[in-house]
């Protein structure tokens, strides 16, 4: 679905990518930062029952993460290396985000709703693997109702 608005987010992110390119920022440090601040946000604030603070720290590190592909783009530092590192630091991210969150419900005493965040981690893992060892046989794997993206917008809007 987010992938209609994807060459309007170009035109936004391009130009900022360039702008960050020339700081001589690598993208890849731009994903572990993103990664990182999304760890803070998820694995900190969210714990702390601090949920609406937790989604605002992750939704700008996300925005943030956002930058590397666009910085790769225009440096002309697309690798293997770049895109094996984005998707395995989305995983950690998304593994963090419904941990934090888990834990917080938990200690609030929202025992269905940290099943409910249990489920979503798993879930998300094993989307993901399937997405992975399809294509790794030679599938294509562009199926399903929602991307990571429109994931994690759906469970940070419920969160809030």
């Amino acid at each position: 679905m987010l992938n209609k608005v994807r060459p309007a987010l170009g035109r936004v992110l391009n130009p900022v990518g360039r702008s960050v390119a020339r700081t001589g920022v690598s993208p890849n440090a731009i994903t572990v930062v993103g990664t990182a601040g999304v760890l803070a946000g998820a694995l900190v604030l969210f714990p702390r029952g601090e949920y609406f603070w937790g989604v605002m720290v992750i939704t700008a590190f996300v925005l943030f993460d956002m930058l590397d592909g666009a910085v790769a783009r225009v440096t002309g530092k697309i690798s293997k290396w770049g895109a094996f590192l984005d998707s395995t630091m989305d995983r950690v991210a998304d593994a963090a985000i419904f941990s934090g969150l888990m834990i917080g419900l938990y200690r609030d005493g929202q025992e269905s709703l940290a099943w409910v965040a249990l489920y979503c981690l798993v879930s998300g893992v094993v989307v993901s693997y399937a997405k992975a060892r399809a294509e790794g046989l030679g599938y294509t794997c562009d199926v399903g109702i929602a991307e990571r993206s429109e994931r994690l917008t759906v469970a940070l809007v419920a969160v809030l």
